[in-house]
């Protein structure tokens, strides 16, 4: 967080869109926690949870819900959304990318390349034939852009970002560090004796305002683009397969892995660890919850999970044994169930006979 960036109250009521309550005068430099917080900083309230220690924050103030703003003793930037007007705060504060328009003289740019001005090219990049990277972009140090790929305007490639040939990235992206866009989908085609290859003849499209942690990949598509559309978030260490199709603004969390051919709706949250099988089907506004695996398409939005909870080792090893007994216990239900609707009825037909009898 950059010391030297400082804001009034009233400088950041007028950013963010919020109401002021305390003096517009008061200068902040940077955000801190409730706990952590000293004079000069901002900090928020976000979680009711943590309303008692509002009494003690020594925060110069506190962007808080109008159902908490009596309990804070500092000056307060009220908002509904005290998280989401936390998040914009937290751009204001946060320090550029060090990028001097240019050149690196190590780095090697094709003569072909169309480059936009203002365009910051850092130590040992490669930028080979064809590639058009737009206005104002950062591209770190040792990041290859392949043959034919775009980076749209503002966008930045952290160090040793890799783009292989091909892939089409929208404006104001951020792609961190270690991430491999348009590797090889995993194709082959067994013939008895052997997996073939398929070649992997598709690209990457990417749409505007998406961010890719470090460590991910997508993989290019067999015949059509992999596609993920506008305000997709992607956390660390995530897998897309080749010819998914993830929808705008839906957030992949970390170290999960979609199989190839999935098409995920728009404002999804696949959560951390989730596995998706291929040639799938989720529906817009779908939830899924962490280490779940899913098997099947959702066609209805909606909250899933599957697995099993945390339980003390040995609970979930009977657990496990009650699990493998289920197809058993389910038959036995059904002979239960069986006997017991021929009782009823044995039972009904002698009490109809007796009541002819009288």
């Amino acid at each position: 967080m950059s010391e030297n960036t400082v804001y009034t109250l009233g400088e950041l009521a007028t950013l963010l869109a919020v109401e002021l309550r305390g003096d517009p005068d008061v200068r902040v430099n940077g955000l801190a926690t409730l706990k952590s917080a000293v004079p000069g900083k901002l900090s928020f309230l976000s979680n009711p949870r943590y309303v008692s220690q509002l009494a003690d924050c020594k925060a110069s103030a506190v962007i808080v819900d109008p159902e908490f703003a009596s309990a804070c003793p500092s000056a307060q930037l009220i908002s509904s959304s005290p998280y989401v007007t936390y998040a914009k705060a937290s751009q204001l504060f946060q320090p550029g990318v060090s990028a001097r328009p240019g050149i690196h003289p190590s780095a090697n740019v094709h003569p072909s390349v169309v480059m936009g001005s203002g365009v910051t090219i850092g130590c040992n990049v490669v930028i080979d034939a064809g590639a058009v990277i737009g206005e104002g972009c950062v591209i770190g140090a040792g990041c290859y852009i392949g043959e034919r790929s775009r980076l749209g305007e503002g966008s930045t490639l952290y160090a040793n970002v890799t783009l292989y040939h091909d892939v089409k990235i929208g404006r104001n992206a951020v792609v961190h560090s270690s991430v491999v866009i348009g590797a090889d989908g995993f194709g082959f085609a067994f013939d008895g004796r052997q997996a073939i290859k398929i070649a992997q003849l598709g690209g990457v499209s990417i749409g505007d305002d998406v961010e890719i942690g470090a460590g991910s990949t997508i993989d290019r598509g067999a015949l059509d683009d992999t596609v993920i559309e506008h305000g997709v978030k992607i956390d660390n260490q995530v897998q897309i397969a080749h010819n998914c199709v993830i929808g705008a603004h839906t957030i992949v969390c970390g170290c999960s892995a979609i199989a190839g051919s999935t098409v995920i709706g728009k404002y999804c949250t696949i959560g951390g660890g989730v596995g998706v099988i291929g040639h799938l089907k989720i529906a817009d506004k779908v939830m899924i919850s962490a280490m779940s695996l899913v098997s099947q398409s959702i066609p209805e939005s909606g909250i899933y999970s599957s697995g099993t909870g945390l339980l003390e080792s040995k609970e979930w090893k009977r657990n496990i044994v009650r699990f493998r007994q289920l197809d058993d216990m389910a038959k036995r239900l059904r002979e239960l169930e069986k006997l017991s609707q021929e009782k009823q009825e044995q039972d009904k037909q002698t009490q109809d006979k007796q009541t002819l009898g009288k």
